[in-house]
């Protein structure tokens, strides 16, 4: 009885780990979305796969690539 816990323990201390894990890589992956800001506050957000949002991430990126 007693060795059944304590597989039981290590068996659940073991699945939260991995899934712990598993939930950190799917939630470390790399998003890129536009996001514009105004001087009053608002903000506006463009959607992956728009022409828009295609048009910024590019200028985007070059910014970056003469700022660095």
């Amino acid at each position: 009885m007693r060795l059944r816990k304590s597989v039981s323990t290590v068996l659940l201390a073991a699945a939260t780990l991995a899934g712990s894990a598993l939930y950190r890589r799917r939630s470390a992956r790399r998003l890129e979305r536009v996001e514009l800001y105004a001087e009053d506050g608002s903000m506006a957000s463009l959607a992956d796969g728009s022409p828009e949002f295609d048009r910024l991430l590019t200028l985007a990126r070059d910014l970056l690539t003469l700022a660095g």
